[in-house]
């Protein structure tokens, strides 16, 4: 008896401290059954208690009067599927008739706290068929990605969204993001983990970077194309015009718009091109867009229209030509100017890490998921790399970005050299691989005379 005893207790400190150091170890050993134990057994319970069954049908209720029986109990939705995963449970329901998907939704806060999970949120898989993913633990306080992330072309896996589930960024679905984020937020761990995905694929990276290059010339060898002041920036959104004027030359010449030609062969944009003729996509990053919006002569403000107007032009018209853009801020207001708010419209995809005041998130999500607004101004100063993310169909999450050292995005695109593209329209722009140079000293400062 006392060996039983003391393996229980030993049990029983292990699960604690996998719970505690190693919260997935403790999912995937002893979670998941605690869990689906819990739901099972309260489920009738806690969704009478949510408000989420329906009263029996008429033709029971009179089968049960006729036959002296007692009056049959409300109806939950049925479970049509429980699965369990490496971050907490799927839960399809089946909905009764005259329930809503939106009446789920507004449970998932009760439903969180009933079964005892971290995190539930809902969706609508199709009419009367609602999935719960439930988290077993906080996924984002220390985001592990899953070693196998699907990856296909302009299709790349960047963040760990909050039910557990991986974010990616699609080009395809979602051309144009914007990205916003306060000092030390995590935008630009977000752009190094954005560019070491990329790097590895068949694409054209295109970097605009005021800094003086600080942060994307280190990825230099990667790059097609760089420039690091707003007056080199203008000039390289002149070039990207024209080469995309270029390929809609192309486009309208491989059109072969016939009678007999089948409609999947008649091409919109590059990706109805032949792959002998397809040219190699872009994505042009901007990092700290205020740069180039802000001026303080007429000289700089005739250049600064020149590169939002480009830039409008590119975002409006760039996608059939294969040009995407992901653009940085810390803001991204009106404050900047004409023709700001016009680009604005244009980036489908927003993410918004800790802001400074809730300004700065209207401005990211104010015009398409005003909720986003709350959970963004919230995100605390601890949690670097924590983001909220949506796009114009209105939905959102929470996500939040692998640490990605400047080292390791160095690396992945020091080992993907061979795939950068030589693009003829944009080689006066290319980065000049230099040896390392002689360190710049930097005078230290003097000391005032004293009189």
């Amino acid at each position: 008896m006392r060996w039983l005893i003391a393996a229980v207790v030993l049990v029983a400190v292990l699960a604690g401290l996998l719970r505690w150091r190693r919260p997935a170890w403790y999912w995937l050993s002893f979670g998941v059954t605690f869990a689906t134990c819990r739901i099972l057994g309260r489920y009738r319970a806690v969704m009478d208690a949510c408000g989420l069954t329906v009263p029996p049908p008429r033709w029971r209720l009179a089968i049960a009067r006729m036959a002296n029986r007692p009056v049959p109990e409300p109806r939950a939705p049925r479970i049509l599927r429980l699965r369990p995963t490496r971050t907490g449970l799927v839960l399809r329901l089946g909905l009764r008739p005259g329930q809503d998907a939106f009446d789920v939704a507004a449970s998932c806060d009760r439903l969180r706290h009933s079964f005892g999970m971290f995190g539930v949120t809902s969706r609508e898989i199709r009419s009367g068929v609602v999935e719960l993913r439930m988290t077993g633990y906080d996924v984002l306080r220390r985001v592990q990605m899953p070693a196998r992330a699907e990856r296909s072309t302009m299709r790349v896996p960047v963040a760990l969204r909050e039910d557990g589930d991986v974010h990616y960024r699609d080009y395809r679905t979602t051309p144009h993001a914007l990205t916003i984020g306060a000092t030390k937020s995590g935008k630009s761990v977000y752009q190094r983990s954005l560019v070491a995905e990329l790097a590895a694929q068949e694409v054209a990276l295109v970097g605009i970077d005021c800094k003086q290059g600080v942060e994307l010339f280190p990825l230099a060898r990667r790059f097609s194309a760089l420039a690091d002041n707003p007056d080199t920036a203008a000039d390289l959104l002149d070039a990207l015009i024209s080469h995309m004027e270029d390929v809609y030359q192309l486009i309208r010449a491989e059109q072969r718009i016939t009678a007999d030609t089948p409609d999947a062969d008649i091409a919109a944009d590059i990706w109805d091109l032949p792959d002998h003729l397809r040219p190699v996509p872009i994505v042009l990053l901007v990092d700290e867009v205020a740069e180039l919006a802000l001026f303080a002569t007429k000289d700089e403000e005739k250049r600064r229209d020149r590169i939002i107007t480009a830039l409008a032009r590119l975002a409006q018209l760039g996608r059939a030509a294969g040009i995407y853009l992901e653009i940085c801020g810390q803001r991204f207001g009106s404050e900047l100017g004409k023709g700001i708010t016009m680009l604005r419209a244009q980036l489908s995809v927003r993410t918004a890490h800790r802001v400074n005041d809730e300004t700065s998130a209207n401005m990211a999500f104010g015009d398409i998921a005003p909720d986003a607004v709350l959970a963004t101004v919230q995100i605390p100063v601890s949690a670097p790399g924590l983001a909220i993310t949506g796009d114009a169909s209105g939905g959102w999450s929470r996500i939040r970005t692998p640490h990605t050292s400047l080292r390791a995005a160095v690396d992945a695109c020091n080992k993907h050299t061979h795939l950068t593209p030589d693009l003829p329209a944009l080689n006066a722009f290319r980065p000049v691989l230099a040896s390392p140079a002689v360190p710049v000293a930097i005078p230290a400062p003097t000391a005032p005379a004293t009189p």
